[in-house]
């Protein structure tokens, strides 16, 4: 199974239009595109969440949004994306008539992984597993050890985050990440997206098999 991408946004360290390297993103087959512009008000933040909706139809990369369920089901996305300090997924998924509604979870430990592998959660993404400058405030990287801990241990896919480049993916890979996250690997203006997507869905399945 090819790895799967996962583009998270940031408009304010881009310097060219975001919903232009969204469908660019989209174009390009990444999987998912998590909407994370905290700072928009929410009617603008709509507005961006309901466009980005239109340019992925007819592909199958699905759309989500950073805590705003509100926003996701107004702007019919595929899904949320929640912080440790947002609701809990299981009273989130509870309040859903959407079964194929995705939940992902941010983590940063093995012991928050295993705290939600029963609530209802899609997907998590772990990290920082390299030094990155948005995810300083969280201490120092956990590192490619600890995430294959997390991988061998989680029964959700895991997605790694944190500092992901196109020297350093394949190790990732083969910690037994399902995909990649990252926001400045998929919004480089100095290369192009489609060349990103395209090196790292070539890799083949890398993954070891679980420990018994």
């Amino acid at each position: 199974m090819n790895p799967r991408l996962y583009y998270i946004t940031d408009r304010n360290n881009y310097p060219l239009s975001l919903l232009d390297n969204i469908k660019r993103a989209i174009d390009a087959g990444v999987d998912f595109v998590q909407i994370r512009e905290k700072d928009l008000p929410v009617r603008e933040l709509l507005s961006l969440a309901r466009i980005a909706s239109d340019l992925k139809t007819g592909s199958r990369t699905r759309i989500l949004i950073n805590d705003r369920l509100d926003v996701a089901l107004a702007a019919d996305l595929e899904g949320i994306h929640l912080a440790q300090s947002s609701m809990p997924a299981s009273r989130i998924r509870a309040k859903l008539s959407r079964p194929d509604f995705l939940i992902g979870v941010s983590t940063h430990s093995l012991e928050e992984v295993r705290a939600i592998q029963d609530c209802g959660v899609s997907f998590i993404t772990f990290g920082p597993v390299f030094f990155t400058p948005s995810k300083s405030n969280y201490g120092p990287p956990v590192g490619l050890e600890a995430l294959k801990d997390v991988c061998h241990s989680s029964r959700i896919p895991v997605f790694a985050l944190g500092g992901i480049d196109q020297t350093n993916y394949v190790q990732c890979l083969i910690s037994g990440a399902e995909g990649i996250a990252a926001i400045r690997l998929f919004q480089d203006p100095n290369l192009p997206i489609e060349k990103v997507v395209r090196k790292i869905k070539e890799v083949s399945d890398q993954k070891p098999a679980p420990s018994q």
